[in-house]
């Protein structure tokens, strides 16, 4: 709403209030003296009926002056009570569009107004934030990128200078930074795709079981044991069934990766109010208490040389959280400490009869 519309409107309701007290004020006296007959003297002198009419002449002129004039000061008022908010509402719509995500609007007016200023402000709070998630998006995903792109640079400079010579363990070298690039872009594509599914009945008791079948021999080799736990009856969800796999997947290699030989992994389902929960629960590093509130997000690692070195981008937790949020469920981790395992759950709304 531009500001001519909002002084238009102003304009308008000032006139409309105004006449509304005027019309009252003409109209209140005469069904006044209608109604109360015997408030006029039955019997009054003939030279005193003259003053009596001309008296009730002039307070009735008195009365309406005295009406018309609160009737504009009650319009004003009202409309500016009214059109004040809507003014703000404005500015801060055209803030928001000049990219000003730091703009409020005061919360003034009627319930309504106020309603509307806090959603509002919850929405300009919501684009600012997904603002600042994007600027540092860009500035991690830079971040990552520069550091094998560096080493890329600087050993094919080596090359070209006589430095190095092109045999199979530089190549080789040079392969495990371009397989950390693709890795890399692969995991933000993830990213980028969270919500695109499709969604179909699935029973997660099937799920879990043949990710774990997919994970074993990996965790055979490691040297870790991994037990699968799930009801007897089927734990059915609507889920995207290749995007939900990934999540187990990302997890339970999370779990392997942080568990040290002749540790354990156990992945279990478990239903409680409408709802099913996937635990992988492990036996491994664990998570400092200062950590667990960033583990979900990007890029976000607690050791960064030991995950770099494991391949990890820090984005694996990001994709589950990112994957499970797009199935109406959401992440979560607990742990009791450092070298005391943690414990990863994913909380997925059950399919029933009406749903």
């Amino acid at each position: 709403m531009s500001k001519l519309s909002i002084n238009r409107l102003w304009f308008q309701l000032s006139l409309a209030f105004g006449a509304v007290i005027l019309i009252a004020s003409i109209i209140v006296p005469i069904v006044f003296f209608l109604m109360r007959p015997d408030f006029v003297p039955r019997e009054i002198p003939p030279d005193a009926g003259q003053r009596f009419v001309l008296l009730r002449i002039q307070g009735l002129l008195v009365f309406l002056a005295v009406g018309s004039v609160v009737g504009i000061i009650a319009g004003t008022w009202v409309s500016w009570r009214l059109t004040a908010p809507l003014e703000k509402l404005a500015k801060g719509t055209h803030a928001i569009g000049a990219r000003d995500l730091t703009y409020r609007v005061p919360l003034q007016g009627s319930q309504e107004i106020k309603l509307v200023a806090q959603s509002f402000n919850e929405m300009a709070a919501t684009l600012q934030a997904a603002e600042t998630q994007r600027q540092n998006l860009l500035a991690d995903v830079a971040h990552e990128l520069r550091a094998p792109l560096t080493v890329l640079q600087g050993n094919l400079r080596a090359i070209l200078d006589d430095v190095y010579t092109l045999d199979k363990g530089e190549v080789a070298r040079l392969y495990d930074q371009t397989r950390h690039l693709i890795s890399l872009v692969n995991d933000l594509h993830e990213l980028a795709q969270a919500e695109a599914r499709q969604l179909q009945r699935t029973d997660l008791n099937k799920l879990v079981q043949a990710a774990a079948d997919i994970l074993e021999p990996v965790a055979e080799v490691d040297g870790v044991t991994l037990q699968v736990t799930t009801p007897d009856a089927p734990t059915v969800v609507m889920a995207d069934k290749a995007r939900l796999m990934q999540v187990l997947q990302n997890l339970l290699t999370n779990a392997l990766r942080h568990t040290p030989p002749a540790g354990q992994i156990w992945i279990g389902i478990t239903t409680a109010d409408n709802e099913a929960v996937i635990s992988v629960r492990d036996s491994g590093d664990g998570i400092a208490a200062e950590h667990l509130p960033y583990i979900f997000d990007r890029f976000y690692r607690t050791d960064h040389a030991r995950d770099r070195d494991r391949g990890g981008a820090g984005l694996g937790l990001a994709i589950v959280r990112a994957m499970v949020e797009a199935h109406n469920g959401h992440a979560e981790v607990t742990s009791a400490g450092l070298g005391l395992g943690s414990t990863f759950s994913v909380h997925l709304p059950l399919k029933t009869d009406k749903t």
